[in-house]
């Protein structure tokens, strides 16, 4: 099983994010649950969501503690706090203009992108979580970019899926380890 923990601000689209990675890899026939975890809901507080992967039906019902990978919508939230309980072979996908050695997150491998500058290229607004999971799925190849646009195809009207799936194609194209 993969553990997938999102990292954001409520508003950043966390919970959809997952929600849609859950449905992405549900295409190739694997199993997958999401869902989010957030204290007072409010604009911009620090919000948690998280997704779980497996070829067998998933039983467990729980927050994802330790996380094969973490995915960073907001790389000023507290790095000790994301990276927290990270595994050792662990894989971090951080929304930022920075090199990885200087985010502050310690991972095996960490996979940087702007997908900050790429929504506001493509939706216009810095709305970043679909394009994430474009980098999302190059960096880990837990999902392949087919299934995420079709996924977003299917939740977003005819307009904004088609800025969404630019935005998901070019993240996943410019996503740097």
């Amino acid at each position: 099983m993969k553990e997938i923990r999102f990292h954001g601000r409520g508003g950043q689209g966390a919970v959809t994010a997952a929600e849609l990675l859950a449905v992405s890899v549900g295409y190739s026939g694997k199993f997958s649950q999401a869902f989010p975890f957030f204290g007072v809901e409010r604009r911009g507080a620090p919000v948690m969501s998280f997704c779980r992967i497996d070829e067998k039906p998933i039983r467990i019902h729980q927050q994802v503690y330790e996380p094969d990978v973490i995915v960073v919508l907001d790389s000023t939230l507290d790095p000790n706090m994301m990276g927290k309980g990270l595994k050792a072979d662990g894989i971090a996908v951080i929304n930022t203009k920075l090199p990885a050695a200087q985010t502050g997150i310690s991972a095996s491998k960490i996979y940087t992108v702007d997908a900050t500058g790429i929504a506001l290229r493509n939706l216009g607004r810095p709305i970043i979580n679909t394009a994430m999971l474009g980098a999302l799925g190059k960096a880990t190849g837990l999902v392949g970019l087919e299934d995420i646009i079709k996924a977003v195809r299917e939740r977003f009207p005819q307009m904004l899926a088609d800025k969404n799936a630019r935005a998901v194609e070019e993240c996943y194209n410019e996503v740097k380890s």
